[in-house]
């Protein structure tokens, strides 16, 4: 009996068009194309395709066929010598072809043969082998419309497949943004070890929903789980709304502050009283004292143009997040 799949989030009319669409189709046993660009979850769609059909207590098998080189792929189908090939293992049950557009056209077309007399025969030139399998095949949409070999590879993917289940992206279905923010969020916090997820400010949900994006619910999941991550090392209770989504890991996190031309003294009491601002001298003429003025001046400019958000108060000062927390716990400000 094949495992149940995982759960799908959403609540646009797109996505449950789509649902009523798979449960529908999926009751034929006939061979099923899904359409959907990277990270819209087609391997979901397609395990879905396998639970609700008449095999769903038979085995899934899944591959992704951009994974392999052409000969290896097929001697894994296919089988060749003592190894046996998928398709006997997937006897039965439901073999799902991932990213079918990045095979050959020799490969394809045994594949298209196979779909349509449901007989192959094994790499090492035996008797043909009769099969009873339901085939799901996926591909990317743009692969009809921008490939050079678009022509061809449409030729052999309605061969392949009865029917077609098209996964929207996620760009058309905002209203999915919000529910999967809180299941990813949820569970990057039950990860972390984290009471609650606590959510997101508007600012930061308008930036979510303001984006197209081009990873789909992928990226969707990486963003809110580096946001949620990066949120939790600055408040390890995530007691307050995130506030900075971070949508791309690549741009630096920690930026050098010029460096002015007349150093500034900060006549802030260390006991916290008083409001920060540049003074010529410190109260004292003691070395440590006036660092220690000066390093709690810093501090507090910091905290205060950064509206007390420690990771970006490290960030106004060029350090990193831990090495500001150092300065905390040396002047006795760290809760």
């Amino acid at each position: 009996m094949s495992a149940i799949p995982p759960q799908l989030i959403g609540e646009s009319p797109e996505f449950h068009a789509l649902l009523n669409w798979v449960s529908d189709i999926a009751s034929l046993n006939l061979p099923v194309l899904v359409l959907g660009e990277a990270g819209t979850g087609k391997e979901m769609i397609a395990s879905r395709l396998h639970f609700l059909s008449q095999r769903w207590e038979q085995s899934y098998h899944a591959i992704n066929c951009a994974a392999y080189e052409p000969d290896i792929l097929s001697d894994i189908i296919f089988g060749q010598g003592s190894q046996t090939a998928l398709l006997d293992i997937a006897e039965g049950g439901t073999l799902f072809f991932d990213n079918i557009e990045s095979l050959p056209s020799a490969l394809l077309e045994r594949l298209a043969r196979l779909v349509e007399y449901n007989v192959y025969r094994p790499n090492d030139g035996q008797e043909d082998q009769i099969v009873d399998i339901r085939f799901v095949f996926s591909a990317d949409p743009a692969i009809l419309t921008l490939s050079p070999r678009r022509t061809e590879i449409f030729g052999f993917l309605d061969r392949l497949a009865t029917d077609v289940v098209n996964i929207p992206p996620l760009r058309d279905r905002k209203a999915d943004v919000v529910p999967l923010l809180l299941h990813f969020g949820r569970k990057s916090a039950s990860k972390l070890g984290a009471e609650q997820f606590p959510g997101v400010t508007s600012e930061a949900m308008e930036a979510l929903l303001a984006y197209d994006w081009p990873g789909n619910v992928r990226e969707l999941k990486s963003v809110i789980e580096r946001s949620t991550s990066r949120a939790f090392l600055m408040d390890e209770g995530l007691a307050t709304p995130l506030s900075n989504m971070v949508f791309s890991p690549f741009v630096t996190a920690f930026r050098q502050k010029p460096i002015e031309d007349t150093p500034v003294v900060f006549a802030t009491d260390p006991s916290g009283g008083g409001t920060p601002g540049p003074a010529k001298h410190a109260k004292t003429t003691d070395f440590s004292e006036r660092v220690h003025f000066f390093e709690r001046g810093l501090i507090d400019e910091a905290m205060t143009t950064q509206n007390h958000h420690q990771g970006k108060a490290a960030d106004y000062l060029g350090l990193s997040y831990h090495q500001f927390r150092g300065l905390l716990r040396k002047h006795g400000l760290k809760k």
